[in-house]
């Protein structure tokens, strides 16, 4: 009797919104890692790892995306067996960071200063520049009952060192837009609103909808008068860049205190960033920021032209990261790079070089299998030095050989010959060369953390 069984065989299909790369768009997702890893660490940011998980009731607390969250439980249980879900997948590195710094409050050292570059999730519907599963990178700077003001124009400092060099930006233009929420808190005191929260909302769309929808919503839904209607439109469309920004308090004469402490806040933030290029920082009052728990300086990068892409990293001054957790208060400004949607865009408009599928600088040739260790002491010594080498996998033709290098796009290919000299072959240019495994080095035009 025949036990043979019939394979059943699945056609593979990508998970929608879970974004999943070739090793040549990998390559370069790796050196953007690299870059910005480099970046925060040079203003003395220190990398910490959160799991991916998070108490269920903690995430929940921000009901705002209570819909959006994964939860984790078993597949099996027993079928009268209710769920058991405690954990679910964090949404952002917020609620994570804060958990982490109340856990963690007697080690750390203040004003804590730390990076994260991790994914993330979020149960949302898929689209363009949107994911269920994704990469942020983001930086916060944690004080304890106080912040120097100082760290609130360093971040978008960073951040315009981050964004342009990034391999495959650098013909882009990057605009950093900052402003204070309390200008807008101190203006929407004495306007008589049902909803000053949601008046803000409506100010943030002002790009997108237009000066005339704003005004609409003010005035029908929210119950602004038409005087205050001119008064918030005629804020909301202020600029100034850090040569101008003194014209603020002209233009926008502080109704109190509030406000005045913001105005204040904000020329010292521009005034800081002086140092940026013309038209890289911005002050602009249409950003507010969505998010309730923002209640002083706020942030958002815009490609200049391509606004309607909308904020490719944000963030933002808050009074208590973690005052659920500990009776401390702890004040803190931060801001986040939207890492795989600024990447996957990069990526459709085939803006980033993909054509290296390898890490290798060199290819080493294997003209002869029983010379395979002999070559493969040629390979120890050019990775001792810092090079990434692969040697080939068999002893076949030559040009079977280069063609594999030039397929994989590695750079240069080597030549260890029997008679013990060297040559190695720069496939650019097609020129080969003696050379030797202790003394050779990448010409030039060929950064070595850009050709790995």
């Amino acid at each position: 009797m025949s036990t043979d069984t019939k394979k059943q065989i699945y056609k593979p299909r990508p998970v929608t919104g879970f974004p999943e790369w070739l090793p040549e768009v990998r390559l370069v997702e790796q050196q953007w890692f690299d870059h910005i890893r480099r970046v925060f660490e040079s203003y003395g940011f220190c990398s910490i790892e959160t799991p991916s998980v998070e108490e269920l009731d903690v995430l929940r607390a921000k009901g705002e995306v209570d819909k959006e969250i994964y939860v984790i439980e078993r597949l099996h249980k027993d079928d009268n067996e209710k769920s058991d879900a405690r954990l679910a997948l964090h949404f952002d590195q917020t609620v994570p960071l804060a958990r982490y710094v109340a856990q963690n409050f007697n080690e750390l050292v203040f004003p804590f200063k730390r990076y994260q570059m991790q994914r993330v999730w979020r149960g949302e519907r898929p689209q363009a520049g949107r994911f269920r599963e994704f990469y942020q990178c983001d930086i916060d700077v944690i004080g304890i009952d106080t912040l120097p003001l100082h760290f609130d124009a360093e971040m978008p400092a960073i951040m315009w060192e981050v964004m342009n060099g990034l391999p495959g930006m650098e013909n882009e233009k990057i605009q950093v837009r900052v402003n204070n929420r309390k200008i807008w808190l101190g203006m929407l005191d004495g306007i008589q609103t049902s909803d000053a929260a949601q008046v803000m909302r409506t100010i943030d769309k002002l790009e997108k909808i237009g000066v005339d929808a704003v005004r609409k919503i003010l005035m029908t839904e929210l119950g602004v008068s038409d005087a205050h209607a001119d008064a918030v439109l005629k804020l909301a469309q202020f600029k100034a860049t850090p040569k101008t920004i003194a014209t603020l308090a002209q233009t926008v004469p502080a109704a109190n205190a509030l406000m005045e402490e913001g105005i204040n806040e904000l020329t010292a933030v521009m005034n800081n960033l002086s140092h940026l290029p013309d038209g890289a920082v911005v002050a602009d009052m249409a950003i507010v920021r969505g998010l309730d728990y923002y209640t002083g300086t706020v942030y958002e990068t815009v490609f200049v032209d391509d606004p309607g892409y909308g904020s490719i990293c944000s963030g933002g001054r808050y009074d208590d990261l973690a005052g659920s957790y500990i009776n401390k208060n702890l004040p803190g400004v931060g801001i986040s790079v939207g890492f795989s949607r600024l990447f996957a865009r990069m990526v459709d408009q085939k803006k980033i070089d993909i054509t290296r599928k390898s890490p290798a600088h060199i290819l080493l040739v294997m003209n002869a299998e029983e010379r395979r260790g002999e070559i493969a002491k040629t390979a120890q010594a050019l990775r001792a030095r810092g090079f990434n080498v692969e040697m080939y996998h068999a002893a076949k033709k030559i040009p079977d050989q280069l063609k594999y290098a030039s397929r994989k796009g590695i750079p240069f290919v080597w030549f260890a010959e029997e008679d013990g000299t060297h040559q190695v072959k720069n496939m650019s240019s097609g020129e080969q060369t003696k050379t030797d495994p202790q003394s050779w080095v990448l010409p030039e035009g060929y950064a070595r953390h850009e050709a790995a």
